[in-house]
């Protein structure tokens, strides 16, 4: 299929050709739900701990007589409904990851990025260059092109000046192309490409 390029002042810069299996995909959502619980939970530092009873620091002694005293039975002063006692059966450091094929990953971002051609949400723009990072020029542009929620996803390398004036926009995020993922795409309402980024991803995932 052919997409219209346009500069960042809005104004054509001719089209380009883009691969309809990679932009032109069906959109599943259940694929797409898969891939970002699999980021999220994969991104989760899983550093909750709580300490058992071989973690707290008292005495092993037992406190009474098993016999006798009239009481319930009691083994240590360590067990959890004492103050100061364990915790049962609570979070240990651990990973939260879990596996999701490959296959199943590259479909994802394949679907990711159609989703955003059929909402009509995917511009294709020539290039971000930025000759000075300024962020109040850059702002004023989003506002006349109607951005409010954008994710650019650049070539191999993002131009620093450009990056360094949309970091202190709020809803705006800039990546290289290999940094393009699901949930980047899909937490930003449009996604803008540029015509190296499309030729990588394209490269990427055919």
């Amino acid at each position: 299929m052919q997409l219209n390029v346009v500069t960042l002042d809005n104004k054509p810069a001719g089209t380009i050709e883009v691969a309809d299996a990679i932009f032109g995909a069906p959109v599943r959502a259940d694929i797409l739900s898969r891939m970002v619980n699999y980021q999220l939970a994969k991104r989760r530092a899983g550093t909750h701990k709580t300490k058992g009873i071989s973690d707290i620091s008292g005495t092993t002694k037992k406190p009474f007589a098993q016999k006798g005293g009239g009481r319930a039975r009691q083994g240590s002063l360590r067990s959890p409904q004492f103050r100061g006692g364990a915790v049962i059966f609570g979070p240990v450091v651990r990973s939260h990851a879990i596996d999701l094929p490959k296959k199943v990953r590259r479909l994802a971002l394949r679907t990711a990025l159609s989703s955003k051609q059929a909402e009509g949400k995917l511009v294709i723009i020539d290039d971000v260059n930025a000759a000075q990072p300024k962020t109040a020029a850059l702002a004023a542009s989003f506002r006349t092109l109607g951005w409010a929620s954008v994710l650019f996803v650049q070539g191999t390398e993002v131009n620093e000046n450009f990056a360094l004036a949309a970091r202190n926009i709020p809803n705006v995020d800039v990546l290289p192309s290999q940094g393009a993922n699901v949930y980047d795409i899909l937490r930003r309402d449009v996604l803008v490409l540029t015509k190296s980024a499309v030729e990588q991803l394209e490269a990427r995932l055919k």
